[in-house]
């Protein structure tokens, strides 16, 4: 599941003082920035050369493109590789990249791509439609490792490579998302020699890409450097500002999982950007020779996952209790930033075809206590409902900092519901998800197409609530194969609807990301999923 760490607005500390109680646009546009770098540096003409240290939290111990989930890991591997296409940030539109052009046939079950001529691997072989084929197969290959990949190739035929510079990707049933798919760091392209890598080597950055810089040196839990790729030339114009070598030497990813201490370093300049800032910190970085810049992660927000397998959580009427328990504006506005919004659908409002469903996720507490009665649940001696002699209490199981979590445990409470928390290191907490060991599990997955609420919980994908097949998957499968754009979004919409509707979706809070960084940094922005790219970065 992709991931980020909320930004904090309070340390955990001064949240119980404060309260006793207890983280847009459809076409794939993007939330505003707060501040853009200085306006002469903004002007001025980009240089070449020059190192760029940018802090990350936490070190998944893998960089291999087809394989991250984790934000951090994917703003290194995003670099490394390029995509048959890419995805204008401002409009969603997909544009070229590898692939000069295409086409699609009518029921989205056959995707064509004419390659771009000259292009090759870091190593130097060419990207030709064969290389791309090996990739692809790679992917399927990889299986559950290639944690977004694999999804998006569900109910892939067969690759073609009838001549060397067309591809023909088929699918056994529609697949209108895979277009966009196209575009992902997931199917970047590597060199047909890393297929026959281990997936362990690979995450190890022993891999060769096809992007605008490569994997210099990578130490686990330390740093990953990359180096700017000598000769590259088919960037993306529809997507970026230039399409020949990027302009940095170099880009340091640091890892600091302290907060404090990426505050410190960012104001000392040990490093020149982050976008790990507290959101209380960040002020001291909007101007004062620093900058900032905020977008929306398009994707599933923030959700509450019920393992719906639990006896507890396959009562709809408890999971609609906690559905309604939970204050999401007080969330929001306690524990994170001005800039964060409270959920307002499964869908955060920065995906293309989202619709605002906040009228479903109203703060009911009352409703919350009246389904929890007619469930049987009576309140106990310590306000923690009972039940034939059972506690109403279940457990969620995350990685991310637990501040939102203490407040959602706290409104809870109120309710008469004992949420205990259970933070692991993100490994042990992608494993208990991967394997089903989980009563409540917590995160969201970024990506700027509505199919991700199929991939997350569509008992055809990964089926996240650990549930037999009802309504909502008819309508899950059915947008993902839908080539008209109304009749796409109303798929979508009565999916999105009926997921709430059943408690399978619990939102909570959206996802963004702030840049904070040095004035001397520029051009380093966000690719149309809110993912970091450096390719136009540089500094002076």
């Amino acid at each position: 599941m992709s991931t980020h760490p909320f930004r904090r607005a309070l340390p955990a500390a001064a949240l119980t003082a404060a309260l006793g109680l207890t983280l847009a646009a459809c076409g794939g546009s993007s939330g505003s920035p707060t501040a853009q770098p200085s306006t002469s540096a903004a002007e001025a003409a980009p240089v070449r050369g020059g190192n760029l240290t940018f802090a990350i939290t936490v070190d998944s111990k893998c960089i291999d493109p087809q394989q991250v989930g984790n934000n951090d890991a994917i703003a290194i591997a995003r670099q490394t590789v390029a995509s048959l296409t890419a995805q204008d940030p401002d409009t969603g539109e997909i544009v070229p990249w590898i692939a000069q052009s295409w086409e699609v046939n009518d029921d989205a079950t056959q995707f064509t791509f004419h390659l771009v001529d000259g292009a090759t691997y870091a190593d130097g072989t060419p990207i030709d439609a064969a290389s791309v084929k090996t990739n692809f197969e790679a992917v399927v290959a990889l299986g559950a490792k290639a944690v977004l990949g694999s999804t998006y190739l569900a109910g892939l035929q067969d690759v073609a490579a009838p001549d060397p510079s067309t591809v023909v990707v088929t699918f056994g049933a529609p697949s209108a998302q895979f277009l966009q798919a196209s575009s992902t760091f997931s199917l970047g392209l590597l060199s047909p020699a890393s297929a026959a890598l281990s997936a362990e080597d690979r995450c190890a950055g022993r891999y060769v890409g096809s992007g605008p810089f490569v994997v210099e040196s990578y130490t686990v839990d330390q740093q990953a450097v990359l180096a700017r790729r000598d000769g590259y030339a088919w960037g993306p114009a529809g997507a970026n500002d230039h399409t020949d070598e990027a302009y940095l030497d170099t880009v340091t990813f640091v890892v600091v999982p302290e907060a404090g201490v990426r505050t410190g370093s960012l104001a000392s300049g040990q490093i020149d950007a982050t976008a790990a800032i507290s959101a209380v910190d960040l002020p001291q970085f909007d101007g004062n020779g620093f900058w900032i810049e905020y977008r929306a992660n398009p994707g599933v927000v923030y959700n509450l996952f019920p393992n719906e397998s639990r006896p507890l959580l396959a009562d709809e009427r408890v999971r609609l209790a906690l559905l309604k328990g939970i204050n999401r504006e007080e969330v929001t506005s306690t524990v994170l930033g001005t800039l964060d919004h409270p959920a307002t659908a499964a869908l955060a409002h920065s995906t293309p075809f989202y619709e605002d469903l906040g009228d479903l996720l109203a703060y009911d507490p009352e409703g919350a206590k009246e389904l929890l009665d007619e469930a049987g649940w009576v309140v106990g001696e310590d306000g923690i409902r009972v039940k034939d002699g059972q506690r109403l209490e279940t457990t969620v199981t995350f990685w991310q900092p637990k501040e939102p979590l203490e407040l959602v445990q706290q409104e809870l409470r109120a309710i008469g519901f004992d949420l205990e928390l259970n933070q692991l290191a993100i490994a042990e907490a992608t494993a208990a998800n991967a394997s089903g060991d989980y009563d409540l599990s917590f995160g969201n997955l970024t990506r700027s197409d509505p199919d991700i609420l199929r991939t997350l919980f569509s008992v055809n994908a990964r089926n996240t609530n650990q549930r037999a097949a009802e309504e909502v998957d008819s309508l899950l499968d059915a947008q993902a194969a839908a080539t008209d754009p109304a009749e796409r979004q109303k798929l979508v919409t009565q999916a999105s609807t009926l997921l709430l509707e059943h408690a399978h979706s619990i939102p909570v809070v959206e996802l963004s990301t702030t840049i904070a960084a040095s004035e001397r940094v520029h051009g380093l922005t966000f690719e149309a999923s809110t993912r970091l790219d450096f390719y136009d970065t540089w500094v002076s």
